[in-house]
């Protein structure tokens, strides 16, 4: 059985005990806050990703926006992690680390980035195109984009979990593509990861009710090939298995009365790509 509890903005937060919180309007205050600084980044990013810059060169881009703005990078130091972003290029399904390597033209990369403002966590992740991308990628970046959105459309109270999975695996298989099943979405708030777990493949009404107040990310992971990822030597990187291409897409909501809210949409109205 699902465990609910309400928390008010003062309530002490604890580590990840499975318990689901129920947020007031603080914490969606809060939220919109973080989410709107997140999606910003995001936007001031878009020039940056060119054929020829590192990912390291970017990640110094997040992290200076962030602490320009008061915010803490939730990544810099996570278990070890020395990074203010993630950034995935190509077969790389999350977790990729900003490096010396140069984008080149024809790739295509997820940044993802989750400042801590005044306690709650923005936590958001965009597909960029670099330079000139062939067809059977921006497919698939076009694909993973309409997976995240129909999930979203089953967003609300009285539906379950297991509706948003149905919705993305539905949309994704239909494509001929494949949904990620190693990495999920996941409970955001004060705390940058806690419960509940957002699979993106599953079964309709199944999985914890969805209650007006939860926080969560929905973060689809669609491949070309295989679904089957593996890990690198540095404990982060996720590559696919067969190195076919790998995108993703992620929001950070929270359910309202009548649907969700999306914290994390770009003011800029760069969602998707291509951006201009």
């Amino acid at each position: 059985m699902t465990d609910y509890i309400t928390v008010g903005a003062e309530d002490r937060v604890e580590a990840r005990n499975g318990q689901i919180k129920l947020h007031g309007p603080e914490g969606f205050e809060g939220m919109r806050k973080a989410g709107r600084l997140a999606a910003e980044i995001l936007d001031a990013l878009v020039p940056h990703v060119v054929p020829g810059v590192t990912t390291a060169a970017l990640d110094d881009i997040v992290r200076e926006h962030m602490l320009r703005e008061g915010a803490i990078p939730a990544t810099l130091g996570y278990r070890g992690y020395t990074k203010s972003c993630c950034t995935s290029i190509n077969h790389v399904v999350c977790h990729g680390i900003p490096e010396d390597r140069k984008l080149k033209d024809g790739d295509i990369v997820n940044i993802d980035v989750t400042p801590i403002v005044d306690g709650w966590h923005g936590d958001t992740s965009r597909m960029y195109l670099v330079g000139d991308v062939p067809l059977k990628a921006r497919k698939l970046v076009d694909v993973t984009y309409e997976c995240l959105m129909l999930g979203l459309e089953q967003a609300k109270p009285g539906n379950r979990l297991g509706d948003i999975a149905a919705a993305i695996q539905r949309h994704a298989e239909a494509r001929r593509y494949t949904v990620v099943r190693d990495f999920c979405g996941h409970g955001v708030g004060r705390l940058f990861h806690d419960s509940p777990e957002v699979v993106h493949a599953g079964r309709p009404g199944t999985g914890p009710e969805l209650r007006p107040g939860m926080f969560f990310t929905v973060e689809p992971m669609i491949n070309i090939g295989r679904p089957d990822v593996k890990m690198l030597d540095d404990g982060w990187t996720a590559v696919t298995r067969d190195r076919s291409l790998s995108a993703q897409f992620e929001h950070s909501i929270g359910i309202t009365e009548d649907g969700c809210e999306i914290f994390t949409k770009s003011p800029a109205g760069l969602d998707h790509p291509p951006y201009f």
